[in-house]
This record gives C-alpha cells, sequence and structure tokens, in this order.
C-alpha cells in the first residue's frame, strides 16, 4: 500500500510563519527627538519590570519549595527536640559558641574630654546665653570646634533655584494672558452693549416715525429727542 501524502497546508503553515521581534511601544518611524526617547525609555522600563517579575517569581518559587522541604513548626516541644537532635548531631558546633561567650566584649570608643565634660555637665538654658556673652565657653579655646569656626564655613550655602527663571517667566505669561482675557471679555461686553443701545433706538425712531391713529402725522417731538440723545452720545465718547 502506498504512503499517504502529507497536506501542503502543513509546508504552508510552517513556512508562513515570522520570526518573533518582541513588542513595540510606539511607532517606528519617529524621528531622532524627544518623543522617540521617551517612546524608548518606556520600553526599557517596561523590560526591567518583567525581569523583576520574573525573579521575584523564581525566588518565590525557591522560598516555597525550601518551606515544603522544612516545614515551619510552631509547637515549642518540638522546637526543643529539634534542638537538642541537633546539639547531639553536631556538639562541635555548641564548644565554638561556647567560647564565643567567653570572649570579653571589644571595648568602647572613648569620648573627646570636651564631650565627655559636656555631657557630664549639660548647660541649662538659662546659663547658656550668660556663657557666651561672658566669653567663659570652654568650646571657644577649642580650635577645632565649630563656634571657632569663621562665619563663612558655618553659613549654608543656598542651593540655586534651577527653575526659577521658567517659574517666573511662566508666571508672567499666565498674568499676560488673564489680562488678555480680561481686555477680551470687556470688548466684547461692551460690543453687546452698542448692538443692544442701537437695536433700542431703531425700535424707538420706528415707532417715533410711525404715521399717528388720529391725523397720521410722524411724531417729530419724540423722533427730535431721540437724535438729540444720540448726538449726545456721540459727542461724549468722542471726548
Amino acid at each position: 500500500m502506498a504512503p499517504k501524502r502529507t497536506r501542503d497546508e502543513d509546508s504552508d503553515a510552517t513556512k508562513s510563519k515570522k520570526p518573533r521581534t518582541g513588542f513595540r511601544v510606539g511607532p517606528e518611524n519617529l524621528p531622532d527627538g524627544a518623543w522617540k526617547r521617551k517612546v524608548t525609555k518606556i520600553k526599557k522600563n517596561l523590560i526591567q519590570k518583567a525581569k523583576i517579575k520574573k525573579e521575584y517569581a523564581k525566588v518565590k518559587a525557591q522560598i516555597e519549595a525550601e518551606k515544603e522541604k522544612h516545614p515551619v513548626v510552631n509547637d515549642p516541644m518540638l522546637l526543643l527536640d529539634a534542638q537538642e537532635e541537633e546539639k547531639h548531631h553536631h556538639p562541635e558546633h555548641t564548644s565554638e559558641d561556647n567560647n564565643t561567650n567567653d570572649q570579653p566584649a571589644p571595648p568602647s570608643p572613648q569620648l573627646h574630654p570636651s564631650r565627655q565634660a559636656m555631657l557630664d555637665n549639660p548647660p541649662t538654658p538659662a546659663s547658656a546665653p550668660t556663657a557666651a556673652l561672658d566669653g567663659s565657653n570652654p568650646n571657644l579655646d577649642d580650635p577645632t570646634h565649630p563656634d571657632r569656626q569663621p562665619r563663612r564655613q558655618q553659613r549654608k550655602k543656598l542651593r540655586p533655584d534651577y527653575y526659577s527663571k521658567e517659574l517666573s517667566a511662566a508666571q508672567k505669561a499666565k498674568e499676560a494672558a488673564e489680562k488678555r482675557q480680561a481686555e477680551i471679555e470687556r470688548r466684547e461686553k461692551e460690543r453687546q452693549a452698542r448692538i443692544a443701545d442701537r437695536e433700542r433706538f431703531r425700535k424707538q425712531m420706528a415707532k417715533a416715525k410711525a404715521p399717528g391713529f388720529k391725523d397720521g402725522k410722524r411724531k417729530v417731538g419724540r423722533e427730535s429727542k431721540l437724535l438729540l440723545d444720540r448726538v449726545q452720545r456721540i459727542v461724549g465718547e468722542g471726548k
């Protein structure tokens, strides 16, 4: 019997598989600049976080495996039995521990005589300023004491504010923008007021020019009053 022919789809599927090129954070055609550096930084941070998570998972798995091998015992009697067995199996460790316990402790470091005197006789708040005024401060005789150092060395150097110029420029730009916005709003209010005045004047003039019901004539007195008010307003605005 002839062997069964393999499918062509399998070979096509294996050929069509593309190699994995990793993940992308942003577009690949970004020019060199701030955006490309930002995308590269984000990608590096993601890779670092993934590595940390992977290492954490490994360490966690190791700790869990050690816990399974050596389970934690909460019973004090069982702990004492385990310690006794440890002593029987490893007596050299107990002898080393005893030798370390028998050794004397290292001597504590000696303090400076002036510092020891200050600790023994701490100055009271009332006597401290008087001692400074009288010149009876014993620390002034010590050339290494901070009080003997020149004032230029005692002053803390003010750290320069690197963003003060940018902050001041931003504040000035903000104030200028607020002034422009206030001016725009003021002009818009004046424009709306003028439009309302013109509309009111137009209606009043149309009403004054309309013929009367009795004689059919225009109301000249009302029309002249409106025109006089308009002239006075124009002259006042011109001044």
